[in-house]
């Protein structure tokens, strides 16, 4: 048998063999450390503070973060140890290793300042980001995944330190100070707390620790849980001591790890001895083959589908290239470019599948509701999860440029009703959920054999960072050794301000200009108004062989917004 189908069988009996209880009545709320000398009552913080934490749960999405540091840079503090900031970080970031953090709160901004902390994978990023909230820190962010996902993400880490400047120390309670600081340097385990999806099957079978669910109600109903977790929201925890064990090993959970750290936190700063976060949350424990119970069949297990891809062989370029440049126009000559706006998707939601191309810990930071996460470099290998030729299909991803991306490659797979988030999770301003969608999987679809392998390869090895360039890398390239630069918007836009030395080459009349093209070992640099329709043209010329081709991310409107002129001439 299975080991992690024997693991899950058996946590029922276990459980009743062992008296454990999902409530304990009788419970001893919190231990000693709760009040610390002279009368502060550390308690009645974190019960103020658990109500306050703001939707999102604090976490901040690489691209996102990417932006900001542009636009309106945050304070960024890093607290991983000292052999891991020397491999690089973040450029601009401050180094105070976490055990360290309520020592050096003089070297951080106000207590109101915005402050994005981060780590390796997000989970000691937490840990310093809600020890920062409950000494008073009111605009403070982990990013999601860590530098882990800021560097999958293609984005570059600095070498070069900048020194810290010291301040005052901020106006906190010194005991509330010293409680954080006794915390960090004397509570916190070694490990930081985190347990793996695999030992923590082998535990609820040999010595069952308390599991507590700390998802959101409807999470609970909607996907499942762990056999034996008590559900307490994380907002609640502070209110309901009395449902959680102090003579107990404990683990946490949440979907992906983030409310999790959060948790186990304030626990452990309340004096709960043995409490650990599962690493990954609900989502790894399900993505290992674990079972769950509750949340209806599809949430029950993991659906086991044999997939059989497509056997085909490379389209040579010559065969390819009026395909890919007949499927850019066809693409162009749609409404929109074949994008769909934020309302036009509300008022559509129930009637489209909804994809999200992005990175797994990026969907599991929050994402449209209902939309299931197909990344872009395995979109082709998981059509068997998509409905069928003719039904409509909207990507997303964080910008719009691994969307238009999926848009194409859907194109040339043969999907006839498909379109993109204009400029993706920027161009949303509703709500994001961190519950997984389910979707049920159907056959692998009839498409070409050689086309699915054509694209099936372009996209499998799409490079870090998707084939985008920065505005600022961009205007230092052109200064350098300048790219060739095609703008790809329409005759018109062109006219009304382009970046200096660029050739217009409309998307719209795309094969018009194949002649005109430079050889395809030439590094090319393409742009759009937002990054759309470049990242259409950027495929097709990869696609075909172009060594060097790169897209603007977020287009023209991305160059002016960091102050780069526009030319008329």
């Amino acid at each position: 048998m299975n080991f992690k189908r024997f693991a899950t069988l058996f946590i029922v009996l276990t459980l009743l063999l062992t008296g454990v209880a999902p409530v304990l009545a009788d419970s001893t709320p919190i231990g000693q450390t709760a009040v610390a000398q002279g009368g502060f009552d550390l308690l009645s913080v974190i019960q103020a503070y658990m109500p306050t934490i703001p939707a999102g749960f604090g976490a901040v999405r690489a691209d996102d973060l990417a932006i900001e540091l542009v636009e309106n840079p945050p304070f960024l503090l890093d607290v991983r140890e000292d052999n891991e900031w020397d491999q690089g970080f973040i450029e601009g970031a401050v180094h105070v290793p976490l055990r360290e953090l309520a020592q050096h709160l003089d070297l951080l901004p106000g207590l109101d300042d915005p402050i994005v902390v981060y780590c390796a994978s997000g989970h000691r990023g937490a840990i310093g980001m809600t020890v920062l909230q409950v000494l008073g820190y009111t605009n403070v962010r982990n990013l999601a995944g860590g530098i882990n996902a800021w560097t999958g993400a293609g984005y570059e880490l600095a070498n070069e330190p900048v020194e810290p400047e010291a301040g005052e120390m901020p106006d906190i309670d010194p005991a509330l100070v010293e409680a954080a600081n006794n915390y960090l340097q004397n509570v916190l385990p070694q490990g930081w707390g985190v347990v793996r999806v695999d030992d923590l099957a082998i535990e609820l079978v040999e010595n069952p620790p308390f599991l507590l669910d700390v998802r959101e109600t409807s999470e609970w109903d909607a996907n499942g849980y762990i056999e034996g977790a008590v559900n307490i929201p994380l907002r609640e925890v502070a209110d309901n001591l009395d449902m959680i064990p102090t003579d107990q090993p404990i683990v946490v959970y949440c979907a992906a790890g983030q409310r999790g750290a959060m948790a186990m936190t304030v626990l452990q700063m309340l004096g709960y001895e043995d409490v650990r976060n599962l690493a990954g949350g609900f989502n790894a424990w399900v993505a290992a083959g674990y079972d769950v119970v509750g949340g209806g069949e599809a949430a029950a297990a993991p659906v086991e589908v044999e997939v059989v891809l497509p056997e085909g062989t490379v389209m040579t370029a010559d065969a390819l290239q009026p395909i890919v440049f007949e499927t850019v126009e066809t693409i162009a000559l749609s409404q929109g470019f074949a994008t769909i706006t934020e309302d036009t998707l509300v008022s559509e939601m129930d009637d489209v599948v909804i994809v999200d191309v992005r990175e797994p810990n990026e969907y599991e930071g929050g994402h449209i509701e209902g939309a299931i996460n197909l990344p872009i470099r395995e979109l082709a290998q998981d059509l068997y999860m998509l409905p069928d030729f003719s039904e409509p299909i909207v990507v997303y991803c964080s910008a719009g440029h691994r969307g238009a991306l999926g848009l194409m490659a859907l194109d040339l797979l043969g999907y006839e009703n498909v379109t993109s988030l204009r400029s993706g999770l920027r161009g949303w301003s509703g709500e994001l959920v961190t519950t997984a969608a389910s979707v049920t999987p159907g056959e692998f679809p009839a498409v070409d054999p050689d086309m699915w392998a054509t694209v099936d390869a372009y996209l499998s090895n799409l490079p870090a960072g998707f084939g985008t360039i920065s505005a600022e890398d961009l205007s230092l390239a052109l200064t350098e050794n300048p790219p060739f630069l095609i703008d790809v918007r329409e005759a018109a836009e062109y006219e009304g301000g382009h970046i200096e030395g660029a050739v217009n080459m409309p998307t719209r009349s795309f094969t018009e200009y194949a002649d005109d093209m430079p050889a395809p070992d030439t590094s090319i640099v393409m742009y759009g108004s937002i990054g759309h329709r470049s990242a259409l043209t950027m495929m097709a010329l990869q696609m075909l062989g172009y060594e060097d081709v790169r897209s603007l991310g977020g287009g023209s409107n991305a160059w002016v917004g960091a102050g780069y002129e526009m030319v008329t001439d």
